[in-house]
Formats: structure tokens, C-alpha cells, sequence
């Protein structure tokens, strides 16, 4: 006689759907700043140069910028659960192969392969929650999911410099594989199967964005190896702004495109997405040349310099709840605002601060005001993405902004650097410090640009909103008084 196995209740389900979706979105987050400690340790082992470095972060942003949108279309059509364990195979290979990469070409490229593995994961593990977890549920669902990626945000350098300094630089790859190996029997067996409405693959605009974004990079990381003039650079300039030029065109007149063109038309949806991409831009970029800082010049090891970077990358833990809970009260645009402005403010502090034989302590108010800024920016632009579109539209809209800030983190990796290498260089803490001010001035200049641009959303929505209320006010004012 043997025994039946009992069926799987929909709370069974949503337990298991909230436990792998917010696991696989750990790690496809954490692996955006895991590498940042590890820099130093991967230069000194497998040579190269700055460019390379930059490689290494932006192979793997750049791909899962822009996949991003494809690898949901990819769901929708072959169905999400099969494509989230897909997407999670590839990452976990991937990342076993960054972690036995003989040279800088293979670890670049096997960065990228883990970001086309992370851009079919990270979209389909809020579909595939939403679909497991009741109506009535998903608020808690969806906050344990938002907690992990925070989670792993914060915490990415402190864990990339412990395993780098403990262990190697191979194991911020090598803790990817176990975990991936688990999380895809567990899906295929604990998770159900969807389709999306619309299973259309936009393949024509997926080539047309990946090549115009991959075109300006390129051109951004060669152009002090180079020349700015040289040809190969000029070519990734025109060709890269051509394509995505034809991306738009493309995109405006598809039947089923990837970005919907139209819902640009909402001048706040616009200046919200635009903010994005200036606020990454500067904080990626700074982040980026931060790890090294707290490594080259102030002489800390990996774990003492992830330990050193919590002031900046945990503080949206705090200040993200207490943003959230004010939008709630005077609305998103005003506390976005705020943060971008304490962002440009803190970078521009860090740039004044930053001395070759300066102190840690020193430096701190400007990490602080960065974090502050960071936390105020995340749970509000969010929830300005949402209000400005249709809900039908929500899954769409909030895909695009994650891309654009995506996006605007590996143009920022490319453009700070830029800006490092042509002023400064590794030769000498003085260099390095020659070539960090005035790339930390160009992405508080970013993120202040960043500020105006949400300050006009800020009247915008403000306008919007009296707007509304007018309008509530003579339809109320036509209503009989019942007596």
C-alpha cells in the first residue's frame, strides 16, 4: 500500500512562488555590485587595463538592459515558467564560467552571458509571483520580493570584497552556481505554468536597441585608448545614435513593439524615465570608481571596503521606508526631487572631500547624504512610473524604466571612466585622486540635471492635480443636493 502525496494548496504555491522568485531576483540583483569590491583582485590576477574593468560591469548591466523587455516577450510566448528556468540556466553556467575565466576577454564575456540569463529572470519572477499570490496578498508578497533585491543591493560590495579577501575573487561567481542548480528543479516543479496576452517577440527592435546601445558604450570606453576622433570611435557614435534613432521609428510604427513610443506622450512617464537615466548614470559611475578608491588610494582590503561603502549602498534600507510612507503623504515627484538633489549634493561633497592621504571619516558625510538621496529616489520613482500609465500598461512602463536605469549604469561606468582615465590614472594615489574629482563633478552635474528634469515633473503632476480637482469640483457643483 502507498502512500498519495497530498496536493498542493494556492498557499503552498504562493510559499514557494514568494521563496524562488525573491531568490532569483537576489542574485540577478547582487550581481550588478558584487563585482565592484572585486575590481582590484581581478586586475592584479588577470591584468588588463581600465577598459577592461569597465567591461566587466558594463558587459553584464548592458545585456540585461537591454534583454530586458525581450526576455518577458520570451515568457509570454514559450510560457514563464520554462523561460524563468531557462534564463535561470544560463546565468548559473554563465556564472561558473566567469568564475574559471583564464583572461579579461573570457570573464567579459561570460559577464555578458550571465546578464542575458539575469534579463530572462529578473522580469518573469514579478509575473510569475503575481500569478501564484491571491489579489489580497501580493502587497506582502511583493514587499518580501522588493526587500531581497534591496537586500542584495546593499549588500553586494560587503559580500564581493568578503569572498575576494577571504576565499578569492572567483567566489563572487562561484556562489551563484548552488544556488541556481537548486532554484531550477524547484521552479519546474513548484511552479505553474503562464503565458502572457500578447505573445509577440519584437526581434527587429531588440537588434535595433541592443546594437545602438552596445555602439555609444564602445565608442565611450575606447575613446581615450583611441582617440576621440579616431575612426572606430566616431563609428560607434553614428552608428550607435543612428540605430536607436531607427529603434524609435521601428518602435513607432510596430504592431507589437517592446517600448510602446506612445506612452512617452505623458510628459511625466518622459521626465521620470529621463531623471532615471541621469541618476544611475552618476551613481553607477561613482560606485564604480568608489570600490577602487577605498582600495587603491585609502588602502583597505575588499571586506574593509564593503564594509566602507554600507554608509552609501544600505542607507536606501532606512531612508526607502521613511520616503515611501512621505510620497504617500504629499506625493512621489517633490520626495524624488529631494533625493536627486542630496545625491548631486553628496557627490559634489565627495569631489571637495577626496584627498590622497585623506580619512575615512571625512568622506563619510558625503557617503551618508549619497545613501540618504539613493533611498529617496527607489520606492517613490517607482510608484510615479505606475501612476503615470494605464494598468494594463504597468508591466510594460515598469520594465522600460528598469532598462533605462540599466541603461543609464553602464553609460555611466563608461563615461566616469572616461572622464578618470583622461585625467588620472592607477600610476599613483595622486593620479588616481587627478583623475577621480573631476569624474565625481560630471556625475553630480548628471544627477543635478537629473533634479531639474524631476522638478519639472514636479509641476507637472502638481498642475495635473489641480487639474483633477477642478474638474471634481464642477462635477460635484452639478450634482443635486439630496434634501
Amino acid at each position: 500500500m502507498h502512500e498519495h502525496r497530498k496536493p498542493r494548496t494556492p498557499r503552498d504555491n504562493a510559499v514557494w512562488a514568494v521563496v524562488i522568485t525573491s531568490i532569483a531576483g537576489f542574485i540577478a540583483a547582487l550581481d550588478n555590485l558584487i563585482v565592484t569590491t572585486a575590481l582590484p583582485s581581478i586586475r592584479e590576477d588577470l591584468g588588463g587595463g581600465l577598459e577592461d574593468l569597465e567591461w566587466t560591469v558594463s558587459a553584464y548591466t548592458l545585456t540585461f538592459a537591454v534583454l530586458l523587455m525581450f526576455g518577458a516577450s520570451l515568457g509570454d510566448r514559450f510560457g514563464r515558467r520554462r523561460l524563468f528556468a531557462i534564463g535561470l540556466a544560463i546565468f548559473t553556467a554563465a556564472s561558473a564560467a566567469a568564475a574559471l575565466a583564464p583572461g579579461m576577454g573570457e570573464l567579459i564575456a561570460a559577464r555578458a552571458a550571465q546578464g542575458v540569463g539575469a534579463a530572462v529572470v529578473a522580469p518573469l519572477t514579478l509575473t510569475l509571483l503575481a500569478a501564484a499570490v491571491p489579489a489580497e496578498r501580493r502587497g506582502m508578497a511583493f514587499g518580501v520580493w522588493g526587500a531581497a533585491g534591496g537586500i542584495a543591493v546593499a549588500t553586494g560590495p560587503l559580500i564581493g570584497g568578503t569572498l575576494t579577501e577571504h576565499l578569492s575573487w572567483q567566489w563572487i561567481f562561484w556562489v551563484n552556481v548552488p544556488l541556481g542548480l537548486a532554484l531550477i528543479p524547484l521552479a519546474l516543479l513548484r511552479l505553474d505554468e503562464s503565458h502572457g496576452p500578447h505573445p509577440s517577440l519584437d526581434l527587429g527592435g531588440t537588434v535595433l536597441v541592443s546594437g545602438g546601445l552596445f555602439g555609444i558604450v564602445y565608442a565611450l570606453v575606447r575613446g581615450n585608448a583611441d582617440g576621440w576622433t579616431s575612426t572606430p570611435v566616431l563609428g560607434g557614435f553614428f552608428a550607435g545614435t543612428a540605430m536607436l534613432v531607427g529603434f524609435v521609428l521601428y518602435e513607432l510604427r510596430a504592431e507589437h513593439p517592446m517600448l510602446p513610443m506612445r506612452l512617452f506622450r505623458h510628459r511625466s512617464f518622459s521626465a521620470i524615465n529621463v531623471a532615471s537615466l541621469l541618476m544611475f548614470l552618476g551613481m553607477f559611475g561613482a560606485i564604480f570608481l568608489l570600490s577602487q578608491y577605498l582600495q587603491t588610494v585609502g588602502g583597505y582590503s575588499p571586506t574593509e571596503a564593503g564594509v566602507r561603502m554600507l554608509p552609501w549602498t544600505a542607507m536606501p534600507m532606512i531612508a526607502g521606508p521613511l520616503a515611501g510612507a512621505l510620497s504617500d503623504r504629499i506625493g512621489g515627484a517633490p520626495v524624488v526631487t529631494v533625493g536627486m538633489a542630496l545625491n548631486a549634493v553628496g557627490l559634489g561633497l565627495w569631489a571637495l572631500a577626496v584627498e590622497p592621504q585623506v580619512s575615512y571619516t571625512a568622506l563619510l558625510p558625503a557617503l551618508i547624504v549619497c545613501g540618504t538621496g539613493m533611498g529617496m529616489f527607489f520606492a517613490p520613482s517607482a510608484n510615479l512610473v505606475m501612476s503615470t500609465v494605464r494598468p494594463e500598461e504597468q508591466g510594460i512602463a515598469s520594465g522600460a524604466n528598469n532598462a533605462i536605469r540599466e541603461v543609464g549604469g553602464a553609460v555611466g561606468v563608461a563615461s566616469l571612466a572616461a572622464v578618470f582615465s583622461a585625467q588620472g590614472g592607477y600610476g599613483s594615489a595622486s593620479l588616481f585622486v587627478d583623475g577621480l574629482v573631476p569624474a565625481l563633478w560630471v556625475g553630480a552635474g548628471a544627477v543635478a540635471l537629473a533634479t531639474t528634469v524631476a522638478l519639472v515633473m514636479s509641476r507637472d503632476r502638481k498642475a495635473e492635480d489641480q487639474g483633477v480637482g477642478l474638474r471634481a469640483g464642477d462635477a460635484a457643483a452639478d450634482v443635486p443636493v439630496a434634501t
